[in-house]
Order: structure tokens, then sequence, then C-alpha cells
């Protein structure tokens, strides 16, 4: 059997989410928005690519419009709809 160049085991960014992930990467979110980004079954890596989106920062948004694919479509939405409920500061 041949095994993987991680030697079989899942990266950090290939994984699925914690709390403390969430909470690490995206900051102050309440827990209902954190329990639906978690049940979405995100990777860290699908975390990352929706708060690039969230932020506007994802090269892949410029001149070669790729969608973002699931399940990250699904946290972009949980982040914009908090980012939309949170009050001007």
């Amino acid at each position: 059997m041949t095994r993987s160049k991680t030697s079989g085991k899942e990266t950090r960014a290939d994984r699925p989410l914690t709390h403390d992930d969430v909470v690490m990467l995206v900051g102050d979110l309440d827990d209902e928005a954190i329990v639906e980004i978690i049940a979405s079954g995100a990777t860290v890596r699908d975390l990352d690519e929706a708060i690039a989106w969230a932020e506007s920062e994802s090269d892949v948004m410029g001149e070669l419009e790729k969608r973002l694919a699931e399940p990250a479509a699904s946290v972009y939405r949980i982040l914009m709809t908090r980012k939309e409920l949170e009050p001007d500061r």
C-alpha cells in the first residue's frame, strides 16, 4: 500500500473545524454562528477561503470569477449574514 506525502495523516487545513479554530480565525462570533459553521462540515481550509472572500482578499475573485465551492460557500454566507448584523463601530 502506498502512503500519501503526508504519511496518511490529515493536515491541519484539511481537518474538520473545532470551536477553538473558528474563534481563533474569525474572532468574536456568537455561539449560534459558530455551531452553524462547524455543522457545515467545513475544514480549516474552507474557513480560511470563506474569510478571504468575506474580506475581499481572495485572488480567485478577480478576473477568473471562480465560484466559491461548498462548504466554504456556506461558511461565507454565515459570515456575511453576521457581518450585516454587526453594529457600526
